[in-house]
């Protein structure tokens, strides 16, 4: 059986209360995620319900020829999206339960909830000449909002608009530490919710990454020619979390991801800058300790105390004013991603309003007035630039992996036959001991060598350069130094390191290496490590995609490639090298050099070289066709010849999942299988500068019902979309899954949403 991952890297844009919209979607993803979780391990399908009972009934239909596991290990948002994404991501990591959150969202995302106690207007008479311009805005609506609400939730919108007018001026309407401990209380309730298994892989990391925008910046250096250092003020931010499913590599504590959330939907005049204070004191307040909490800060903020702040003087608003769709990250989370199987890998960004701007004043006779002018040059513009520049570079990625399959797919014969011309008299070539294999891997990277000549030479200094510049990153990160206005000093010290080496003089005409050179490529070369059982492994899926493929042997050879790549991958974490560098200062080439002599200690690749061919040499032996066994072997032992021709095209990129990059949206315009017309049609939350879900109970239920649909369609497009031509589904049959998926959701929710009955029932007329 033909298995494949597909895998979702999740970006969730920011949209103030469609927050609530985008809620109904993250939540059938992580249905979809519990349905793949379920059939993967052949067991509890049967106690499946809602729509992951239809995920995995869509599963199973294509398993007899294509086993899919889906699974989220990227999940990167801003404000709205943020918070979503970090719920996702700590129920996927932990197994904790999202059912609570439906009641959280629809019973608290209300204005009367969220308004500061102090804040609100103290009388029904304060203000009271204000309610006019609340009836104004009120009258504003578009009308096709009235017949989509039930006709109750007419008076409960206007007069919590009119409260919401009368309330504080000038000032955030909207309780900063109201607001946290809402999101406190929505991480409580998962945890005391029913917990589930981990929905993805032990050697799997999730990373989550989440935009803030810290409001007075902090002070960058930059290296110049002229002057040699200038300082920038920085308002961006990323925060970061990294985590697995096991317990033992946890995402992050629950203080560490409410600090994010709360930061990244500090919506700019409806919330008060978020400082730690706030988020000390709703933790106090509700007796919960934070043992990590320098340790977080310091991972947060690393360069504060060194410019003489604190981090508790950080003060931070929403992560969508300069970076509302938060690809960059994403895209740089790509690198060192284990791939045990086929990857189809999808980018999936959830925009809830496409073509809308957050906030809009309008305009005068086609010209944009004063406050229009000032508000788009200070926030509006800066948060809805076009993706295009990230869908290129996107593009520009895949199209680089397609090239360099396709000559790793033309070199074979060639590098074939230089291994048979290498090796081919060697008595012992179809049994590999784990001393052979070291023997033919040292004459297959001389042979390698030799063969390509001058070409050699270029090879070996891009490795070089590629090597010393993660060196010097990994020094610094060890000795807990700033790497970007420390970058040049260390880098031009070790590259005066290598010159004294000889490294400067990489090719030798007779044994196509020089010596140094090989004790240093064997001494410091992690990617070459990586790339070489990245290739074994891709090999393995392409064996496995024969007709007679011996999938035992196979899956004996996938887990002896993935322990053996595992040590090198954990070399390129960030706080590899802390233990023996947190005394070292990098400021001399004396202190580099040693640095250098702890780094090799600490790698010993010769080591994890030898345990590689432990297990490699006995995977070999697991496949009795010896044809097979030699196939994989050349591909192993032809590596370096691979590696001369494709390494100038990778650019740096970790490119395990050897497969070319898709991009889908999740929008209320691209599911139109219940009704078309997008957001105007469907949603409420649009309305009031997308506060609208704010003002009332039925416009968050209505919107919620929605996200669940649109992103019930969307999952099920996606699905539907990784399978090959000859699999593909009739449209027939995709239509009646999402039919099937839209009942349930109906069936599930009915009991929940007890506003918009009238809506209920139309959508099972519209969905026949």
């Amino acid at each position: 059986m033909r298995t494949k991952e597909v895998r979702l890297a999740l970006i969730c844009y920011g949209g103030v209360s469609l927050a609530v919209y985008m809620h109904g979607i993250v939540k059938e993803i992580w249905k979809l995620l519990q349905a793949s979780q379920a059939a993967h391990a052949s067991e509890a399908v049967a106690e499946l319900t809602d729509t992951a009972a239809v995920y995995a009934a869509l599963l199973e239909e294509v398993a007899p020829n294509l086993r899919l596991r889906v699974l989220s290990d990227i999940i990167a948002g801003a404000s709205a999206g943020g918070i979503n994404g970090i719920f996702l991501a700590h129920a996927i990591t932990t197994g904790a339960d999202m059912e609570p959150l439906r009641d959280l969202w629809l019973n608290n995302a209300d204005i009367e909830t969220l308004l500061d106690p102090e804040a609100r207007p103290a009388t029904a008479l304060t203000k009271l000449w204000a309610t006019p311009i609340a009836w104004a805005a009120g009258r504003r609506r578009d009308e096709t909002v009235d017949t989509l609400v039930e006709p109750a939730a007419r008076e409960e919108v206007r007069a919590k608009l009119s409260r919401f007018i009368r309330s504080r001026w000038f000032e955030p309407p909207f309780g900063g530490e109201v607001f946290t401990g809402l999101l406190l209380e929505a991480f409580l309730a998962m945890e005391k919710g029913k917990r589930g298994p981990r929905l993805i892989p032990d050697e799997q990391p999730l990373d989550l990454f989440v935009t803030v925008t810290d409001l007075a910046g902090h002070p960058e250096q930059l290296s110049l020619n002229s002057p040699p250092r200038v300082m920038e003020t920085e308002h961006r931010l990323v925060i970061s979390f990294s985590g697995y499913g096991d317990q033992a590599r946890p995402l992050g504590d629950i203080p560490g991801l409410l600090f994010a959330a709360r930061a990244t939907s500090s919506f700019p005049g409806a919330f008060p800058p978020f400082q730690v204070k706030e988020l000390d004191r709703v933790l106090a307040a509700a007796g919960i300790k934070w043992p990590g909490r320098d340790a977080f800060l310091q991972r947060v903020f690393p360069r504060r105390k060194a410019a003489g702040l604190t981090a508790e003087d950080a003060s931070l608003i929403d992560g969508s004013v300069l970076a509302n769709a938060p690809f960059r990250p994403a895209i740089g989370a790509l690198r060192n991603r284990p791939a045990h199987r086929e990857v189809d890998r999808r980018f999936v960004y959830i925009d809830p309003k496409p073509g809308r701007r957050s906030v809009s004043l309008g305009s005068r006779d086609g010209q944009p007035g004063f406050f229009t002018t000032i508000l788009k040059a200070l926030s509006d513009l800066p948060r809805e630039q076009p993706i295009r520049d990230n869908l290129e570079a996107i593009e520009g990625m895949s199209r680089r992996i397609r090239e360099m399959r396709r000559i790793v797919v033309g070199m074979q014969p060639e590098v074939d036959a230089a291994i048979e011309r290498e090796l081919g008299g060697t008595f012992f070539i179809d049994r590999p001991t784990p001393q052979r294999l070291a023997n033919w891997r040292s004459k297959a990277q001389s042979a390698a060598a030799r063969e390509a000549g001058f070409a050699y030479s270029a090879y070996g200094h891009q490795k070089l350069s590629g090597i010393l510049d993660e060196l010097a990153n990994a020094l610094l990160l060890g000795a807990g130094e700033d790497v970007r206005p420390n970058m040049e000093r260390v880098r031009t010290i070790l590259w005066l390191w290598a010159r004294d080496r000889r490294l400067d003089h990489i090719a030798d005409s007779r044994s196509g290496a020089t010596a140094e050179a090989v004790d240093f490529f064997r001494r410091y070369d992690v990617g070459f490590r990586i790339r070489r059982l990245r290739l074994l492994a891709r090999r393995l899926v392409e064996m496995a995609e024969a007709p007679e493929a011996d999938l035992s042997a196979i899956d004996t050879a996938r887990a002896a490639v993935y322990d053996s790549l595992a040590p090198f991958l954990e070399l390129r974490r960030p706080d590899a090298l802390s233990e023996r560098l947190t005394e070292v200062r990098l400021d001399t080439s004396e202190a580099v050099a040693l640095a250098l002599e702890r780094a090799a200690e600490v790698f010993d690749l010769r080591e994890l070289d030898a345990a590689a061919d432990e297990r490699l040499s006995e995977a070999f032996h697991a496949f009795q066709d010896k044809a097979d066994r030699r196939q994989l072997l050349h591909a192993y032992l032809g590596f370096p010849f691979y590696d001369l021709a494709t390494l100038p095209l990778l650019q740096g990129e970790g490119l395990d999942e050897f497969d070319p990059v898709k991009v889908d949206r999740i929008a209320p315009d691209d599911a139109a299988t219940i009704r078309g017309g997008g957001a105007e049609a469907t949603l409420k939350g649009i309305q009031f500068n997308s506060f609208g879900a704010f003002f009332s109970r039925t416009y968050r239920e209505n919107d919620y019902l929605w996200g669940r649909l649109h992103g019930a369609e969307r999952l099920i497009d996606i699905l539907v979309s990784t399978l090959p031509q000859k699999l593909a589904l009739p449209p027939d049959r995709v239509l009646a899954f999402k039919r099937r998926a839209f009942r349930a959701i109906l069936a599930a929710e009915r009991p929940h949403l007890t506003s918009i009955g009238e809506l209920l029932d139309s959508l099972e007329r519209e969905i026949g």
